[in-house]
């Protein structure tokens, strides 16, 4: 095969189910079937040109790549970051994610800003505010996409969740000692309402009577 030499196998090992591991002089690591690796002829020590490359590249892993992101997004929305990671878990090599990525984005099958918004539309009456930027930000979505999210679909009210959780509670500011006061403290923090606000609700026993 033609194009310029750029590449060359460094080795080549048995590997899970039927594979092969070629590895190159470059880093890249290719996970190929036996007969993929028959068809190209590859062996230790084989030059690998442009050409060669790009076949085994775009045309076999890249869009195996595609196939399995594709596999992975219809059962279930994913984030750009756990997308990433699973293909990985993969062994797919990083050129081949880009590519995988780059390709479900182009469709919208895969879009942060989507994701970000079903999850707030979701989650905004049974988690603070505050919960839900930790919850997005571990999911690898960037604050400005959650920010964005937030502006356009939270409409919770956390003065009325706090009181919802209070009275699931049966809590009485009145009757409650200073242990059980503390205990319902630190649970409404856990659950990410801000202080000054856990404070004020705790302090008034209106909520009792709704």
């Amino acid at each position: 095969m033609g194009g310029e030499i750029i590449r060359q196998v460094e080795t080549m090992e048995e590997y899970k189910k039927n594979r092969r591991k070629v590895c190159l002089d470059d880093g890249t690591v290719w996970i190929l079937y036996r007969g993929e690796a028959r068809k190209f002829q590859l062996k230790e020590g084989m030059i690998v040109t442009e050409d060669l490359y790009d076949q085994i590249a775009h045309e076999v892993i890249g869009k195996r790549a595609i196939k399995r992101a594709m596999h992975l997004l219809e059962k279930m929305d994913r984030t750009e970051a756990n997308l990433r990671e699973k293909l990985k878990q993969s062994e797919y090599p990083d050129e081949a994610i880009d590519g995988a990525i780059a390709y479900v984005k182009s469709y919208h099958y895969l879009d942060d800003a989507r994701y970000a918004k079903n999850y707030i539309r979701c989650y905004q009456n049974s988690r603070s505010r505050k919960r839900l930027m930790l919850d997005l930000l571990r999911k690898g979505i960037a604050k400005q996409t959650i920010e964005q999210a937030f502006g356009e679909e939270y409409e919770a009210d956390e003065t009325e969740m706090i009181r919802s959780l209070l009275r699931k509670k049966a809590y009485d500011p009145s009757n409650a000692d200073e242990k059980e006061r503390r205990r319902v403290y630190a649970f409404l923090l856990r659950k990410g309402f801000r202080s000054e606000d856990v404070l004020r609700v705790m302090k008034c026993s209106d909520y009792l009577t709704e």
